[in-house]
């Protein structure tokens, strides 16, 4: 009589449930939902700073002021085509392609109407600006100011 080689079954179930074990381990090792977040503040704050840079660009091109047709930045803004300060037609094509948009909003659809996500403002003492993403995840503060 010949004796048949094999896993049994519940070696099979003991493996399967070992490997499931040591994936859910890494999952939450890995986190991937924290590192997605993470992923969007860093995309925020290269956005904050390409809107500062190309408004420090506008500035020396203008002697020191901020010259724009849509007026002076009020104290506190969200940038937006309707309802707050609109600088899109301040600083696209002169000095960005296309103003920059919070990574959780998606993109602009239309130059007429769109929400950037960003707030601006600018001290009228110092007369500096403060670019900050009110989005911002895991609890960070992103705001630069210039």
């Amino acid at each position: 009589m010949k004796k048949k080689r094999g896993f049994t079954l519940i070696e099979v179930l003991i493996v399967i449930g070992i490997i499931a074990i040591l994936a859910a381990v890494v999952l939450v090792a890995i986190n991937p939902a924290r590192q997605f977040a993470q992923a969007r503040n860093s995309q925020r704050v290269s956005n904050v700073n390409a809107i500062l840079n190309a408004i420090g660009q506008n500035m020396a091109d203008n002697k020191g002021i901020f010259a724009c047709t849509g007026g002076t930045p009020p104290t506190a803004a969200i940038m937006k085509s309707s309802g707050g300060y609109d600088i899109r037609p301040c600083l696209v094509s002169n000095y960005l392609a296309e103003i920059p948009v919070d990574p959780s909003l998606g993109s602009i659809k239309s130059a007429s109407e769109y929400d950037t996500g960003y707030s601006i403002l600018q001290d009228t003492a110092t007369k500096r600006f403060t670019v900050a993403a009110p989005g911002a995840e895991l609890g960070e503060t992103i705001a630069v100011t210039r």
